[in-house]
């Protein structure tokens, strides 16, 4: 029985770990057929990226030991304009929600391929929840449609589509989750 743990971000080897995990799940280190059926991460991250929004809200990571092997990643409103490929979501966000509203984006989740189907994704989530539910009011994610694994495991969880929307021919869920 494996004992895992989840907690926040410490160390810039937690970190290090984060980005090791991030890179064996990339679609050019997965093959199709696994691409299918364990879906994918989207966007790379630098050290230095990451540390920067650990500081602004740590991260929420599962461990087995020592070992990160799953996380959960915190991005703030004030990084909207730290990652090209995010921008576009940030504007989408403060188009639909109310300026009123706090929000904070889990801006990608990645569980160990030895860890799958352990309630790991679901323990991410939920610590996440406890973390932040006192500062933020709305959790929000995006996934693209092809990416069906990953877009029905949100649902299960409590997300709602926000926006379904295309860009560059690839369609995607804007999902929000509710903490009010």
């Amino acid at each position: 029985m494996k004992n895992i743990t989840y907690t926040i971000t410490y160390s810039i080897d937690e970190l290090k770990q984060i980005l090791k995990l991030q890179q064996n799940n990339l679609p050019a280190s997965i093959s199709k057929i696994e691409k299918e059926k364990e879906g994918f991460v989207t966007v790379q991250h630098d050290l230095d990226t990451l540390r920067k929004m650990h500081h602004l809200e740590p991260h929420i990571i599962a461990k087995d030991g020592n070992n990160v092997i799953g996380y959960a990643l915190s991005m703030v409103r004030s990084f909207k304009d730290d990652i090209d490929i995010l921008k576009p979501m940030f504007v989408k966000i403060d188009n639909l929600l109310h300026t009123d509203t706090s929000y904070i984006v889990m801006g990608q989740v990645c569980i160990d391929k030895d860890f799958r189907k352990q309630g790991v994704f679901r323990g991410l989530y939920h610590k996440m929840q406890e973390e932040l539910r006192n500062k933020y009011d709305v959790l929000i994610t995006e996934v693209a449609a092809d990416n069906t694994r990953s877009l029905n495991a949100h649902y299960a969880i409590g997300f709602t589509d926000l926006l379904v929307y295309e860009a560059d021919g690839v369609m995607w869920h804007l999902l929000q989750w509710d903490w009010k």
